[in-house]
């Protein structure tokens, strides 16, 4: 029987330091409910919290963890590592073979710059599609979370969803005014706000595989139309591969739709889970960036040998072993047909978007698409049905708008329980 004391003593000691006791909001269980848990350890696949429960893990740090947590290898290195010191704020060798690994597994990359996040990353995009084209807006798609920066506070799905926050305070009307909004998967939107706003538009900002509204997928043709659209009109295609980035393929969601973006960013899965980001691109684009350029941007951090030398020990087992991606879709696949089978059998509406290790769960009996019909899933039953699986020791997210990651560490017996859980909790809140 799972018990969580410690977790609600965590939980009240920490609200009285930490804004509602989390230092991300998706980590309150605002939208299921309840006590968050409070992790103390992981291994491979499993989690353990303060109460000595264990759990199944499908959040792997939010994307990241694709062979498991505490990854041998990558322990390893960051211990030796450490022994040289956590931080210099000067160039290593290190940075440079990362460096050349991601130039070596991605598409279309000649410069890569580090920085220290996903919406790091992502902000900074945008700052050098502005200067780079010289115009000022850019368009973002309604659900899709590109970081907490200002102008991507607009119909930010995930977290923001997650709250029901409506308008966040503090983003100013003229950034705003600057991010344009279309529906996800819908290009003839795209087209016409580049009709209402002729070149004036710098960029379009997409996750290939959207995961902050649950796992959407794009609709045949999509990507390809706007990377047309871009050409058409002389802007820049931005991927978000934050969370795509070597989880969709050793090369991202560009090898797997063989669609070129003119600038990539990358999250926290270049430093194996710990804090780091990065974007790049072309040479003609990047050469903007300062020094080369005058597009200013910067980070004492960035670079950090830690975190340089977990991604590349990760990055570079993946480079070596693609086979692992198979592995991830199978067992992914798996996992899907045990859900449609377990919800048929009981007639209840479902809706299971997955692709390679990337999938989410709705409760819905349309087709999820975009955020409007995300939006329609039953967070009601979704609330209860986490936590029916929480103490059955299935560890998802903790909101119905976020994505669910595999990782490789996973056995097909942990996918058999994962699966008999859902039918078992099924049966018990309906």
């Amino acid at each position: 029987m799972y018990t969580y004391e410690s977790s609600k003593s965590a939980f009240e000691r920490a609200q009285k330091s930490i804004p509602a006791g989390v230092n991300s909001p998706v980590r309150a269980f605002k939208n299921v409910g309840g006590t968050p848990i409070f992790l103390e350890k992981a291994k491979g696949a499993y989690l353990y919290d303060v109460d000595g429960n264990k759990y199944i893990d499908f959040v792997g740090s939010w994307g990241p963890m694709i062979l498991g947590h505490a990854y041998e290898p990558v322990i390893e290195a960051v211990q030796k590592k450490a022994a040289f010191s956590t931080s210099f704020g000067a160039p290593t060798v290190l940075e440079t073979e990362i460096a050349e690994l991601i130039k070596s597994m991605v598409p279309d990359i000649d410069l890569i710059r580090m920085v220290n996040s996903g919406t790091e990353a992502c902000m900074s995009a945008i700052l050098l599609a502005r200067g780079y084209t010289g115009r000022n807006k850019f368009i973002k798609f309604d659900g899709c979370y590109h970081g907490h920066a200002d102008m991507f506070l607009v119909n930010a799905g995930s977290g923001v969803a997650t709250l029901n926050i409506q308008q966040v305070p503090g983003v100013t009307a003229g950034t705003s005014n600057d991010t344009l909004i279309a529906p996800y998967n819908d290009l003839e939107a795209v087209r016409q706000l580049f009709k209402q706003n002729p070149n004036e538009i710098a960029a379009i900002i997409v996750e290939p595989v959207a995961g902050n509204m649950g796992c959407v997928l794009p609709k045949e043709g999509f990507l390809e139309g706007l990377r047309k659209i871009c050409d058409e009109e002389n802007a820049l295609l931005i991927f978000d591969e934050v969370m795509t980035g070597f989880r969709q393929a050793k090369g991202g969601a560009q090898e797997r739709y063989l669609i070129r973006a003119d600038i990539t960013t990358f999250g926290k899965v270049i430093g194996a889970g710990l804090p780091v980001g990065a974007f790049a691109g072309r040479h003609e684009i990047m050469s903007h960036i300062a020094p080369l350029g005058n597009v200013y941007q910067a980070g004492t951090l960035s670079g950090n040998p830690l975190a340089m030398v977990a991604g590349y020990t990760l990055l570079k087992e993946l480079n070596e072993h693609p086979e692992y991606y198979e592995q991830l879709n199978e067992k992914a696949v798996y996992l899907k047909e045990g859900i449609l089978r377990v919800f048929g059998e009981r007639n209840v509406p479902v809706q299971v978007n997955q692709k390679q290790s990337m999938m989410s769960l709705f409760f819905n009996s349309e087709p999820v698409v975009d955020f409007a019909t995300s939006a329609k899933s039953d967070q009601t039953t979704f609330s209860k049905f986490f936590h029916a699986l929480l103490k059955r020791g299935i560890y998802l997210p903790a909101s119905q708008y976020e994505c669910w990651f595999l990782s490789n560490a996973l056995t097909y017996e942990d996918l058999d329980k994962t699966i008999l859980a859902m039918a078992e909790s099924l049966d018990e809140i309906l």
